[in-house]
């Protein structure tokens, strides 16, 4: 049982991986906005900004992706296991 419940959830998960992205972007756009007081947070690829502000940016970028998709991993997976009894990851 367990294997089939592993291999329903795949496309499930794939769907929350791409939901919380969504949810991650948007996040890090508010945060940033409060943060730096700037609309559009600095990327590697732009020239004008030194490394120094585009550092910072990419972590909390990072570092907000990876809770969220904790959060949703982890959610996910605790309701599979609630209505099949199984641990599907």
């Amino acid at each position: 049982m367990s294997g089939v419940v592993k291999l329903l959830y795949k496309p499930f998960g794939i769907l929350f991986g791409l939901l919380g992205g969504m949810i991650a972007s948007a996040l890090f756009s508010k945060v940033w906005k409060a943060v730096a007081h700037e609309d559009d947070a600095p990327d590697a690829g732009d020239e004008e900004r030194r490394l120094k502000e585009i550092l910072p940016a990419v972590a909390l970028k990072g570092a907000i992706a990876g809770v969220v998709k904790a959060v949703i991993h982890r959610g996910g997976a605790t309701g599979v296991r609630g209505l099949t009894g199984t641990w599907p990851a």
